[in-house]
């Protein structure tokens, strides 16, 4: 009986590395849980590029938007455990457990894989806004309660987190206003149908170089050397609201360790891969490779730091 066992272990051991050898054997899709036009979508065309090249299979990307990426998330975390499946993540996959009970799937049901990008969030205002800096935005509404609308991704999306942060750190009043996505708030922001958004740089920096937009304030410790001329919020005034925007990949729960680690190690080569730093760059953003360990306690820390947030700002997705 011992002798079956051991020759059962080692048959399994083999089928295990001889899978995870030649995985990938077929295109792997890429589940981007926001709408094409905003940052998600765009880190995730990038990785996509380079993971295919990294893989040598085609990583094809597939927009599933909706409930501030909470479809997305459920429909990669129902998915075969195989390794062609998998999620663009960001700091949403922490945050969503926090705002509903709801959840058409189980936290658990998904694995971080690795993190590769990291941009800034920055405060943008139409250019009918009257406010021309942070101090005269918070002032104008004090006194024109309900004149300012504020856009963002989605109920409970980074953007409306951002957002509540920033009215609870100043007693600022925004109407929240939730698109299915980053893409379709910018274009009203442009037209002034909003007049403001908290979103990740590369979401307005197009438009701000066009001098469509105007940027009051950056969410970092420093400037962000794309826009060396905005101020912090911290120069501007507000104190302790440093929100820096990752992202990342994740797989379903039970995917194999081995393809896991080959997934974690191709993503991260690319980002070391100077092309793909430049293409980070163009759209403002910068390289943050982490491994999955990593990734999980990063998720664990933004998971402790936005509860508090949301429990203030009252915000529920039930």
């Amino acid at each position: 009986m011992l002798k079956s066992i051991a020759v059962f272990l080692s048959a399994t051991a083999l089928s295990m590395s001889a899978s995870a050898e030649t995985y990938p054997s077929k295109p792997i899709m890429l589940v981007v849980p926001f709408a094409a036009g905003g940052t998600v979508n765009l880190m995730g065309r990038i990785v996509a590029e380079h993971m295919g090249e990294q893989l040598k299979q085609p990583v094809v990307v597939d927009n599933k938007a909706g409930a501030g990426g909470a479809i997305g998330a459920g429909i990669v975390a129902k998915a075969a455990p195989d390794g062609y499946t998998l999620l663009l993540g960001s700091m949403g996959q922490a945050v969503q457990p926090l705002l509903t009970k709801r959840l058409s799937y189980d936290p658990k049901q998904l694995i971080p894989i690795a993190t590769f990008a990291t941009v800034s969030n920055v405060l943008a205002v139409s250019n009918n806004t009257p406010a021309k800096n942070v101090s005269e935005l918070v002032s104008y509404s004090k006194a024109n309660p309900g004149k300012l609308n504020m856009a963002s991704a989605g109920m409970g999306s980074i953007n409306q987190l951002i957002g509540e942060l920033f009215m609870s750190r100043t007693g600022a009043e925004f109407v929240h206003v939730p698109y299915k996505g980053a893409g379709p708030a910018g274009v009203d922001l442009l037209s002034g149908q909003v007049q403001l958004i908290f979103a990740n740089l590369p979401n307005v920096l197009p438009y701000a170089k066009a001098g469509k937009v105007r940027l009051l304030a950056v969410a970092s410790e420093k400037r962000d050397p794309a826009i060396p001329n905005v101020p912090t919020f911290a120069e501007a005034g507000v104190k302790d609201a440093v929100v820096e925007s990752w992202y990342g990949l994740m797989a379903p729960a039970g995917t194999k360790p081995e393809i896991v680690k080959k997934l974690q190690d191709a993503l991260l080569v690319a980002s070391r891969d100077k092309r793909f730093v430049t293409q980070l760059a163009e759209q403002g953003a910068r390289p943050y490779p982490g491994s999955s360990a990593d990734m999980t306690r990063l998720m664990e820390k933004e998971s402790k730091r936005w509860a508090e947030v949301v429990e203030h700002g009252k915000i529920s997705l039930d």
